[in-house]
């Protein structure tokens, strides 16, 4: 029996401490694969941070297997960027046995399945250390629902793990503190700065790379301040732990007007491309002492509830959610909207501060950049497209069941019991945002999306109190009148 020439498959968002993979008896592929830099078959301009953020922890993972004397080839982002520069490489050199694990996109594992089929390559494919719960144990959970809902889950989730539990019953008698995780920042408090890291050389190179290859994308590689290292991960998250944790429960829903960060971790880059694992997050904060138990649960609920959650529905949902526009909106995304400036204070400013940063929270993203893209009724197409592109964290299994379920209600409801939009009403009482003409327009677009969809809004409990506003002729008018003259000038 000939020798078997065996490789591991190493992708941008994979780079594990403890990877799986690993072994001295083969070659490690470490991949600029184009549908995380650019893809001439799914074609998506990412922020430019998002690609300093790759090259760079890609660059520190090379160093890091190379002193542990793994064999590494690094595949650099392609001239012609698709995924067959890397199988061409992989025949010439004559590799029949591939490693690899859970890559938990469907464009990506569609083409390493096919590609080991049609050539006859054998491949193993592991567990993904970047979650706590396997496929297998996903798909028996989600195997007899019809619609999927997190609470569910998250309660599934925390007596199977057992975390934050007390004698078969939730620590402090609740599941979640979710209802007391909503108050406004006061005025004068004092937000805790970001953790600034000092550029390393990884850095250094990776905005440079990205400047010279990549020079018409979104945003700028100035001001980069992510984890790129294992090391850096660590430090961030101690120090969202020692100095924002405490207060992330009670203004987690918060939104101040120039702020990105408040009191949250913003770890999902690093825990998306595998620089700290949900393992070792929980390990850190279950640890932490003095911590109020809302704000441990709310944190802990985002790690093993959301996070976990969104994945399975894109295993066993996926393709179904990126398919189905259940509003049928069809507008396109224009200037206006993806660069921020139509004129709405909020969305304005929040979209500016992801052109800058790569980040908003998820409030922001749900509440403010969401809402507004239903009431306009832009395409889901269209708007996964735009959050893909912009954000430092965003990936497939992130982005399909956040945007097409969660934002948009595109899926007709399989994850959430109602569309979320909303008036000027809670922005304001989120948010340090003044009242002004933003809120006219703002509510002008709400009520013809209520008036629009009054049928199905009757039918939910939660919404149907809406419907009798309507009855207010006058109201309605002003409200067609301000929402078609925005349109109009958008």
């Amino acid at each position: 029996m000939k020798n078997r020439k065996e490789a591991t498959l190493i992708f941008p968002h994979q780079l594990f401490r403890e990877h799986p993979g690993l072994s001295q008896e083969r070659k490690v592929y470490l991949i600029e694969e184009p549908l995380f830099f650019g893809d001439y078959h799914y074609q998506l301009n990412f922020h430019k941070k998002k690609l300093v953020l790759h090259r760079a922890s890609l660059k520190y993972y090379q160093d890091l297997l190379e002193e542990q004397d793994y064999q590494v080839v690094y595949i650099d982002y392609p001239p012609h960027p698709d995924s067959e520069y890397l199988f061409s490489h992989l025949e010439k050199e004559k590799i029949d046995t591939l490693y690899w694990v859970d890559v938990v996109d469907w464009a990506l594992e569609k083409r390493l399945k096919s590609y080991c089929k049609d050539k006859d390559i054998n491949y193993i494919e592991m567990d993904s250390p970047a979650f706590l719960t396997t496929r297998e144990e996903i798909h028996t959970y989600f195997a007899s629902k019809k619609h999927y809902f997190l609470t569910s889950f998250y309660i599934w989730q925390r007596k199977r793990m057992n975390i934050l539990m007390d004698k078969g019953k939730p620590a402090g008698g609740k599941w979640t503190y979710d209802k007391e995780n909503r108050k406004k920042i006061p005025q004068g408090t004092k937000i805790p700065t970001i953790i600034q890291l000092k550029e390393n050389k990884y850095v250094k190179e990776a905005k440079r790379y990205v400047d010279k290859k990549f020079p018409h994308n979104p945003g700028t590689t100035h001001g980069f301040n992510y984890p790129t290292t294992h090391q850096e991960a660590q430090k961030w998250f101690k120090d969202f732990v020692d100095h924002k944790l405490p207060f992330f429960g009670d203004y987690e829903d918060a939104i101040i007007s120039d702020e990105s960060f408040l009191f949250h971790s913003v770890i999902s880059s690093s825990i998306n491309n595998g620089l700290i694992t949900p393992d070792e997050i929980l390990k850190h904060i279950l640890r932490a002492k003095n911590i109020p138990l809302n704000s441990l649960e709310g944190f802990i609920r985002q790690i093993i509830g959301w996070r976990e959650f969104l994945r399975g529905v894109y295993i066993e949902d996926g393709v179904k959610e990126r398919t189905t526009n259940f509003f049928q909106n069809k507008n396109k995304m224009n200037e206006k909207l993806y660069q921020g400036r139509t004129g709405l204070e909020p969305y304005d400013k929040v979209v500016q501060k992801v052109i800058k940063q790569g980040f908003t929270h998820h409030i922001e993203r749900l509440m403010v950049l969401g809402n507004l893209m239903l009431l306009v009724e832009l395409d889901p197409d269209e708007i996964y497209k735009w959050f893909m592109e912009m954000f430092i964290d965003s990936y497939d299994w992130v982005m399909v069941p956040n945007v097409y379920g969660m934002s948009q209600y595109a899926d007709g409801g399989l994850i959430t019991t109602k569309p979320y939009f909303t008036s000027s009403n809670y922005l304001l009482r989120m948010s340090d945002f003044s009242r002004g003409d933003w809120c006219k327009v703002w509510d002008g677009l709400f009520w013809c999306f209520v008036k629009k969809h009054q049928d199905l809004i009757s039918k939910n409990p939660r919404l149907a109190v809406l419907k009798r506003n309507l009855k207010n002729r006058k109201k309605m008018i002003e409200h067609h009148k301000n929402a078609r003259n925005f349109r109009e000038k958008l």
